[in-house]
């Protein structure tokens, strides 16, 4: 018999994609004419979403090349160092010595290459925001490709490729707003779908998600990270004894749940002192510490700073996060 308690395999993956966090570093609308070719250097922190609207070009990643045809989309999740280009022999030039025409804070449009057939692409390149969307993308492969005629979601994905392609083809008034709202769909819909068809892991945070009773005690760690959980109760929001359940959390994620818990607290304090503005007192408050000391030795002794010198630091953002420094 099914506990009514236990939730199905793909309402963790749901809550787990619902807490993915990423900020658009910028967005381009490129308009390209063969031969042509962009090189883009590797980009840690950020994963890069190429859409081709029109024509075709060949992805080259990782000493592999892949043929991308209008409809089709490729997630690099981790940054990896990559080129587009109109052909596999075609030669390539660094992004960010192409000239473009600069539309918004973030988002762009390029024209470029040699004349001939034309292909069109909107590309993204998003930053990782929060330790949750960390922790899910160090498991997921460097690419993933999802071609437009594989949609198997009642063709939401095509249907969100044509508002696209009709945004891309003239700059209209919240433009720039739509594009980037429709890229951050498809990244969505491109880790859902992965996720719907890929072969679950044996162990890891991914497959932690999946299970049906960790996965549970996972998402209500998440969503009140500030309540004192102690592991009986944690034990009881998974159905499982407290024996069991510390057992099974420790073999998929690695780590007992109470040390994980802990950690997860720290790192989303650390996540909120480089993009907000809040106090260290009601960060530390809001991530379940009862006293700003103890919150700061704990911090110092997780991340080897001080939750001052974390704000201080701040963190890079957008396009000035990723373009190369001037050289003096």
């Amino acid at each position: 018999m099914v506990n009514p308690r236990s939730p199905a395999v793909g309402d963790q993956l749901g809550d787990g994609l619902h807490q993915i966090r990423f900020t658009g570093a910028f967005y381009c609308r490129a308009e390209l004419t063969a031969p042509w070719g962009v090189e883009f250097p590797e980009l840690e922190g950020f994963m890069t979403l190429p859409v081709v609207l029109a024509g075709r070009c060949v992805l080259e990643i990782d000493g592999e090349r892949h043929a991308l045809e209008a409809g089709s989309a490729a997630l690099i999740t981790h940054g990896a160092s990559h080129r587009l280009l109109s052909a596999a022999d075609a030669s390539s030039t660094p992004i960010f010595d192409i000239p473009v025409e600069q539309i918004g804070d973030t988002y762009e449009h390029m024209r470029f290459g040699g004349g001939g057939d034309r292909t069109q692409i909107a590309y993204a390149v998003l930053q990782v925001d929060g330790p949750l969307s960390a922790r899910m993308l160090e498991e997921l492969p460097g690419l993933i490709r999802v071609d437009s005629w594989d949609d198997g979601e009642a063709g939401a994905f095509q249907a969100v490729l044509r508002l696209l392609a009709r945004e891309a083809e003239s700059i209209q008034p919240g433009g720039e707003a739509v594009m980037t709202s429709l890229a951050d769909v498809l990244v969505v819909q491109v880790l859902r779908s992965w996720l719907r068809t890929s072969d679950p892991a044996a162990t890891g945070w991914l497959a932690a998600l999946r299970d049906p009773h960790i996965g549970r005690a996972l998402g209500r760690m998440h969503a009140r990270i500030d309540h004192d959980w102690t592991l009986v109760e944690l034990a009881r929001e998974a159905n499982m004894s407290r024996s069991a359940f510390a057992e099974r959390f420790t073999t998929l994620v690695g780590e007992p749940p109470m040390r994980y818990l802990a950690g997860w607290r720290l790192e989303q304090a650390h996540a909120e002192l480089t993009r907000t503005t809040e106090t260290i007192a009601s960060i530390s408050s809001r991530v379940g510490y009862t006293s700003e000391a103890s919150f700061g030795r704990a911090f110092k002794r997780h991340h080897g700073s001080t939750p001052g010198a974390v704000r201080r630091e701040g963190a890079p953002f957008g396009i000035a996060a990723l373009r190369p420094a001037p050289i003096r």
